[in-house]
């Protein structure tokens, strides 16, 4: 399939790229930008004008809910999701059911994925057994299966000596772990951030001390080993000051944030909106703030969805009981573009935090229009407005806090691998 984009708004973050520019796609390849190779024959033409044309978005987590919990999410439900959402490759942490601690599970994951030939699946692997928190995971195996990194997804691991050892094997292989920061028993029953709104509504809190000293943790253990450690989803003003530090200091660490950490504070909860129901929480105004700065400054590196499809009736329960998380695939490039306008971020900016930093984490070829790259292409209309309602969402997870509100950011279409996979 041969494809020429025409009269689209070319930005490629990667290469500096942003001004009007012909893409010529053949072979699922990137052929040229601009003038078209000798002899190029279309298939078929797409007019691009008065779109964005940009690398197919990058999210670091995005649960699948294959296998185990088909009940919430499918996988392709979800991955037509993805592609609905410009996101051409993502990252799906190991909490499924059961855990992917086992190379056999990866495998058919990965294969599974690759048979609906929409989204790439990139499978971080667990870290420990069952994410238990005490036996490591056969690391090695889970790689030469298709992993590209280690989580414990929301599992923390409390006995630091477990941790420790992981970073070392991580750290003589060169393999990248993927810790979300908070600390176990500080969190223990907590639903919102330990502040004014919590105790209004009689909520047990989760103090920002949590992500600090789980931070503290992890930062010294990942100087004393020499680990490469991500931190996911950050969201205290404390943690991003100890980030900025660590990365000053020549640590070899990552971080991201989640879209929604970037636009909700905890008085989004309202009267108990379950919707609001995430880990880590949504915390003050201030530390949304400091999230901001952090992308602005380079501490934090990408935004990520943190992907979440609930059944219904799981949000349907009272705030404390209800299951955690939210749906996002669909909304990270909006939310992103909508933080961008705010904060008067270019776009060119905006669109690194979701391409080619991501991608640069995970270790994959993506996130560029780099010529002979994959056609992993995105095409949307910033100026065009439309409704977050559920039956506007491809996922199956029709659970989010931005439902009834119209959004700036449409994507038109989707390529995968030089394949239309999602015309508007």
């Amino acid at each position: 399939m041969k494809i020429h984009i025409k009269n689209g708004r070319v930005i490629d973050p990667k290469a500096n790229i942003d001004r009007q520019l012909d893409v010529f796609v053949g072979a699922g390849k990137i052929l040229a930008l601009g003038e078209a190779p000798e002899g190029f024959v279309a298939n078929l033409s797409i007019d691009a004008s008065n779109l964005i044309v940009c690398p197919g978005l990058v999210d670091l987590s995005a649960r699948l809910r294959e296998p185990g919990e088909e009940y919430k999410a499918t996988l392709i439900s979800e991955l037509q999701a993805a592609v609905a959402g410009g996101v051409t490759s993502l990252a799906c942490p190991p909490d499924t059911d059961p855990v992917l601690d086992e190379p056999g599970l990866v495998e058919m994951l990965k294969h599974r994925a690759k048979q609906l030939n929409l989204a790439h699946v990139y499978p971080l692997g667990a870290l420990t057994r069952q994410l238990q928190g005490e036996v490591l995971a056969e690391m090695g195996e889970l790689r030469a299966a298709g992993c590209v990194g280690f989580s414990q997804a929301n599992v923390a691991i409390t006995d630091t000596q477990v941790l420790w050892r992981a970073m070392e094997y991580a750290a003589t292989f060169g393999y990248t772990l993927f810790l979300h920061a908070e600390e176990a028993w500080l969190a223990k029953d907590g639903v919102a951030h330990d502040g004014e709104v919590a105790t209004r509504l009689g909520l047990k809190g989760i103090p920002s001390a949590a992500e600090a000293l789980a931070l503290a943790s992890i930062l010294r253990i990942a100087k004393e080993t020499g680990a490469k450690v991500h931190l996911s989803r950050l969201s205290t003003a404390e943690g991003v000051s100890m980030v900025r530090v660590a990365k000053k200091q020549g640590l070899p660490i990552s971080c991201d944030v989640s879209a929604n950490q970037l636009h909700l504070t905890e008085h989004d909860l309202g009267y108990f909106n379950t919707h609001c129901h995430l880990k880590p929480p949504l915390r003050s105004q201030r530390d949304k703030a400091a999230l901001t700065d952090g992308l602005k400054d380079g501490t934090i590196d990408a935004i990520c969805s943190d992907h979440t499809p609930v059944d219904d009736d799981a949000k349907l329960a009272p705030f404390a009981e209800a299951e955690i998380g939210a749906s996002g695939l669909e909304l990270l490039l909006t939310l992103t573009l909508k933080w961008a306008q705010q904060e008067q971020v270019s776009l060119l900016n905006a669109l690194s935090f979701i391409s080619p930093a991501p991608a640069k984490i995970l270790g994959i070829a993506a996130g560029n229009l780099a010529l002979n790259s994959d056609a992993d292409i995105c095409i949307f209309d910033p100026q065009q407005y439309w409704k977050i309602d559920p039956s506007n969402l491809k996922s199956q997870g029709k659970n989010s806090p931005f439902i009834g509100l119209e959004m700036a950011g449409k994507v038109k279409y989707t390529l995968v691998h030089g394949q239309l996979v999602y015309p508007s």
